[in-house]
């Protein structure tokens, strides 16, 4: 069975909201390299409509203009690409298609169950996110929590969300001041076990 890793950029204050207006002053080398092998370690990526209608838009320029994320650009768009939505879409970028069927979780299941020795890697897709969490399909979950405070915007989790037990896997606080926190399910029982 595969698993499916998230990734996510957010603040302090759960915000996950439009990185792009405010998630670069913290960018570094250490985080492009827990970016890059999240990407280098799925041959899948599972995508909510509108984040990928906004990489679509991003990174197929970046691949023909040969510029420095080049090689990143070539290795998305090779890569098989998973949208989620209730509409009926139109691929413009390679290797695209759209989840089969109305139920998010069968067919994320039919994934899973599909050969491949990579991960399934979602990033941003905050629905998508939620959803695979409360299914119980999230194998992994990578918050890369930013020193800021936002005040307002999307965040992560919605009130009476939950509960998710989780467990921490892996931390490290990059020079930025980023924290890289990996997460996978706990079993709620060690979760209560630690009260």
């Amino acid at each position: 069975m595969r698993k499916i890793t998230a990734s996510l950029f957010i603040s302090l204050d759960g915000v996950v909201a439009d990185p792009h207006t405010w998630h670069f002053p913290y960018f570094s080398d250490e985080m492009a390299a827990a970016v890059v092998g999240d990407v280098q370690n799925s041959d899948t990526f599972l995508f909510g409509r509108t984040t990928y209608e906004g990489f679509a838009e991003a990174w197929p320029p970046r691949e023909d203009a040969g510029g420095e994320d080049a090689g990143m650009a070539k290795d998305f768009g090779d890569t098989r690409k998973v949208v989620v939505s209730s509409r009926e879409l139109d691929f413009t970028w390679r290797n695209s298609e759209q989840l089969q069927g109305d139920d998010l979780v069968a067919g994320v299941r039919a994934l899973k169950a599909e050969g491949g020795g990579k991960n399934i890697a979602v990033t941003g897709s905050v629905s998508v996110i939620r959803q695979l969490l409360a299914a119980g399909l999230l194998d992994e979950l990578r918050l890369l929590v930013h020193p800021i405070v936002l005040g307002r915007g999307l965040r992560l989790f919605e009130d009476g969300a939950g509960p998710f037990p989780l467990k921490l896997v892996h931390s490290e606080t990059f020079g930025t001041g980023v924290m890289n926190l990996l997460y996978a399910p706990a079993d709620a029982t060690d979760t209560s076990k630690q009260e």
